[in-house]
């Protein structure tokens, strides 16, 4: 079975037992668990469930850790001015675990 789930502004299709990282979620610590009510679509293999049959799904998770992404180098120059600039930016992230999927209600 897996899921899409709405977290941090993007969408993440998630199946039970996987782990990914997802934009820092502030207010929880490592080992700590979370649910995700913000499901949009349930996969399995009764086929697929949308819209309002999604009502009370959730998606069950541990928190395993925060951290920061690889630096991402910007670099700006324009030939011929004696123009450069040149940035660095590092993403913080959350990684979680799923660790359950439940559906919605049956009608």
């Amino acid at each position: 079975m897996y899921a899409v789930i709405v977290t941090g502004g993007k969408q993440h299709r998630v199946m039970q037992g996987e782990t990914l990282r997802v934009e820092l979620l502030g207010g929880v610590e490592a080992g700590d668990e979370i649910k995700f009510d913000n499901v949009l679509m349930l996969g399995g293999s009764d086929g697929v469930t949308i819209g309002d049959a999604l009502k009370g799904a959730t998606v069950a998770a541990k928190v395993v850790g925060h951290g920061r992404a690889d630096k991402v180098r910007i670099v700006k120059f324009r030939r011929r001015k004696h123009h450069r600039k040149q940035m660095g930016h590092r993403q913080h992230y959350t990684e979680i675990q799923i660790t359950g999927i439940t559906g919605g209600d049956k009608k």
